[in-house]
């Protein structure tokens, strides 16, 4: 399914479906590439209600290194125990870089609402968010998954980059 720009209420709807399915979660899983080729790893992440989603991670990292100039990922959420006649669930493509310059406060401010304990001081916790930064995926499509919708229910939108 391919939309135009101009949104319609079945859009909207699917919009809204997407914010309630991200905020039911935490985890993504996100694929990139690098010199070394297809890489994929693990982050929590908090989204906004254009569908941003924000995580912390070291620019050392493997997908860190990879993204540090900006870059096109791909990324899937979803709930690892569910039901399959319930499964739910985002699969999505964007562009993924650094979160930089007035911006960042308010996605620091989103991410420490979502996960409080970021903001403690644990020692640990604080001395890996002494090299942490904050980064940004800016979905350009997105596909909802909803089996309680009818097996295999899928709805997808693009959005503007």
């Amino acid at each position: 399914m391919t939309h135009s720009m101009l949104r319609t209420s079945a859009d909207d709807a699917l919009m809204d479906d997407l914010r309630r399915c991200l905020a039911q979660h935490n985890a993504l899983t996100l694929a990139y590439v690098d010199e070394a080729g297809v890489g994929a790893c693990g982050l929590w992440y908090a989204s906004d209600d254009d569908l941003t989603c924000y995580f912390l991670s070291s620019p050392s990292t493997r997908h860190g290194r990879a993204l540090l100039s900006g870059g096109q990922v791909a990324f899937t959420i979803h709930k690892d125990d569910q039901d399959w006649r319930t499964i739910r669930g985002v699969q999505g493509r964007g562009h993924c870089g650094p979160v930089d310059g007035a911006h960042a406060d308010q996605a620091w401010e989103m991410y420490v609402r979502r996960f409080p304990f970021v903001a403690q001081q644990f020692p640990d916790l604080a001395a890996a968010l002494r090299t942490a930064r904050l980064w940004r995926i800016k979905p350009t499509w997105m596909r909802l998954i909803d089996n309680a919708r009818g097996f295999g229910d899928k709805r997808e939108i693009m959005l503007e980059p």
